[in-house]
């Protein structure tokens, strides 16, 4: 995990939800990454472009990565596709798995909100993206926080 100061996840539940990130792309050639920041500037679209720039997510063989940003803060998410994604899953079917990510936030429930998404997000993906078995994974599993 990188970042500096207090932690947003404990790492129990940091480890729960790389772990639920391994178990959806252990189905699917696509790679999801979760990424909880401390704060934004401008729109939270226009940063989840930016951190899916910094982090490399753009650079996957099949341009099917899938970031998953979080301000715990405000308890925003959204849920940003490579293009490769876009072509294939509506902005429907990640509004849809944003909302019952929420309703796990609201209830406190922040790590299990993020765990619920990663899941759904996995079974569409490998709907699209069905794994070979010989998939390498191309982007490292653990949440990423950070300011």
């Amino acid at each position: 995990m990188t970042g500096t100061g207090r932690k947003l996840l404990s790492d129990a539940d940091a480890a729960a939800v790389a772990e639920a990130v391994r178990e959806a792309e252990a189905r699917t050639t696509a790679e999801l990454k979760v990424v909880l920041a401390r704060r934004r500037w401008g729109s939270l679209g226009g940063k989840a472009r930016r951190v899916f720039a910094r982090l490399g997510l753009h650079r996957t063989a099949q341009r099917n990565a899938v970031l998953i940003l979080m301000l715990p803060t405000r308890r925003e998410v959204v849920i940003y596709g490579d293009r490769g994604i876009d072509d294939r899953v509506g902005q429907g079917f990640w509004n849809d798995v944003r909302d019952s990510m929420v309703v796990c936030f609201r209830e406190g429930q922040v790590a299990a909100g993020l765990c619920e998404g990663v899941r759904r997000a996995g079974e569409k993906l490998a709907e699209h993206f069905p794994s070979s078995g010989e998939d390498v994974n191309e982007i490292p599993n653990e949440v990423v926080q950070r300011d």
